[in-house]
């Protein structure tokens, strides 16, 4: 059974601190454009055996301890991952309200919000190479959970050479489609059929991934909403968790990322 769904349950049931006593965090101070970053390496220690590296952009409430968590859930022996900070070491919204305000201007920037995806990325490729924790340089892709998804296909966008990029329920609407021709990532985005937030821009987005010759897959889960894969999400009727569907979008993530790096020996 892959990480993510046997974890799942025990990381928002109230499992005991046990559970996680194999998982390492460890913060990195980076920088993007002269702002001060800070991200979050997560990783099961007992597993000294290098493995993917994935960096993970959590969804606009940014980097705090129940994302770190979930992080952690997905991590488990499979991956190292690395959380990106797309706001500032200083800036950690305590609330939706100051997320939306701290998502806003990137929404209507979007260059920069793709250096600083682009910067995380390349912290991930830093830490790898230094050997940080075990990371198998030559797998590396990138996840993200609503504003996450966003920007991780921003990432892969800008011409990045990661290996792939899954988005969960992320935002399908771009600055520049002309953009889609510099994909070299294999992509994987999936959203929830009512998904009001994010479906409208579903046929523009397959329209302009056509213009990618990398691989790429859209899947729309029918009766789905937005925040269908986050265990917390409980906001009806437009943000909730659906289990269901939640353990099938990351059967399909593991089964992307294991035909991506199979392919890089």
């Amino acid at each position: 059974m892959r990480p993510v769904i046997a974890m799942l349950g025990l990381c928002f049931l109230g499992a005991t601190s046990a559970a996680h006593a194999a998982m390492r965090t460890q913060t990195v101070d980076y920088t993007v454009d002269g702002k001060a970053m800070q991200g979050v390496l997560v990783w099961d220690d007992t597993v000294k055996t290098p493995r993917p590296g994935l960096l993970m952009v959590p969804d606009w409430t940014g980097i705090n301890p129940r994302n770190i968590k979930f992080a952690e859930s997905i991590a488990g022996k499979g991956y190292v991952i690395f959380m990106g900070d797309m706001y500032g070491k200083d800036l950690r919204p305590k609330d939706n309200q100051e997320a939306q305000a701290a998502v806003k201007p990137l929404l209507a920037d979007r260059p920069s919000l793709r250096r600083r995806v682009v910067a995380a990325f390349d912290q991930l490729q830093a830490l790898a190479a230094k050997r940080a924790a075990p990371i198998d340089a030559a797998k590396l892709a990138a996840i993200g959970f609503c504003f996450g998804g966003t920007s991780v296909l921003d990432l892969a966008r800008s011409g990045s050479g990661v290996a792939a990029v899954v988005s969960f329920h992320g935002g399908l609407g771009t600055d520049d489609p002309a953009l889609a021709r510099q994909i070299k990532a294999r992509v994987l985005a999936m959203n929830g059929a009512d998904d009001k937030g994010t479906m409208p821009d579903a046929p523009a987005f397959m329209q302009d991934m056509q213009q990618s010759t990398a691989p790429w897959q859209f899947i729309a889960f029918g009766g789905a909403t937005h925040c269908f894969a986050e265990p917390w999400a409980n906001s009806p009727p437009g943000c909730v968790y659906d289990p269901p569907v939640a353990k099938r979008s990351f059967a399909l993530m593991h089964a992307w990322l294991d035909e991506v790096f199979a392919d890089k020996g």
